[in-house]
């Protein structure tokens, strides 16, 4: 039989096939998503701390090479982590495309998307709440300052004074819940707080279309839990956030968990 004609080479194929610098950092790749694997690769670097805060990166020349693909690629895969917040692209002179510090309210951004375009309901959001929130209390008592206590009194005195004027809303209700994550100083639980931030408050709204004068008994117990935390009083400052997070259960479609009490 005849032998089958060899298929013509892309620029791209023909370029892998000069293998990536032995003693370097990347790997030469090949696939349909050839981007994509070299996003991975430099994820994992970084993962290793082989590459750290403050490195540039190889020119995109040197990348070509090192990796085996074309300019076109390099620059897809550059901009994929870029808007993954993982590099920043400089121009000029002295620019390039350097690591980045990943920040906890950039990865908070991502998960807050995912949130915001997940089918959530008001309840599945309460009923989260009452498993996290009530989670992170022990941490909370245990390890508020005497700064975060006198900072969430302010805010209490704040939203008093809202409640008084008739301008409390469920913006500042987000806010002290919030600030209350925070004093954990668990760099992760503030991530995910500020993540939530969206659906919190979706489900409040929610909650306060139900009881459109929401938050006057609310921002009580407010202060009720902060005296607690001030006290150390874990039982007493969970079962406060428990009854206030249950209030608003209640006041949700769907609400199961607090259906016997009654809007933050």
């Amino acid at each position: 039989m005849p032998s089958r004609p060899s298929q013509p080479q892309t620029d791209e194929t023909t370029t892998a096939k000069k293998a990536a610098q032995p003693d370097g950092l990347f790997k030469a790749v090949s696939s349909s998503r050839v981007s994509q694997l070299i996003v991975e690769q430099i994820r994992l670097l970084l993962k290793e701390r082989r590459l750290q805060p403050g490195d540039r990166l190889p020119s995109e020349r040197e990348l070509c090479v090192q990796f085996g693909v074309s300019r076109v690629t390099v620059r897809e895969a550059l901009r994929s982590l870029e808007a993954a917040g993982l590099v920043e692209i400089r121009l000029g002179a002295r620019g390039g495309a350097f690591v980045t510090e990943p920040s906890s309210e950039r990865v908070g951004e991502g998960l807050a998307d995912l949130l915001s375009l997940s089918p959530l309901t008001a309840a599945e959001v309460t009923e989260a709440r009452l498993v996290f929130e009530l989670g992170i209390v022990p941490l909370v008592v245990e390890r508020a300052t005497d700064e975060d206590i006198e900072e969430l009194r302010a805010l209490c005195d704040e939203h008093a004074e809202a409640v008084k004027q008739g301008e409390y809303d469920m913006e500042m209700s987000a806010e002290f819940h919030t600030r209350v994550a925070a004093c954990t100083h668990n760099t992760a639980i503030e991530m995910l707080v500020r993540s939530f931030h969206g659906p919190l408050l979706m489900s409040l709204r929610e909650a306060q279309s139900v009881e459109p004068q929401m938050g006057q008994h609310g921002s009580k117990e407010h202060r009720k839990f902060v005296d607690a935390v001030a006290a150390r009083d874990v039982e007493a400052a969970s079962q406060i956030m428990r009854t206030h997070i249950r209030r608003t259960a209640s006041r949700v479609k769907g609400g199961g968990a607090g259906k016997r009490a009654g809007a933050e």
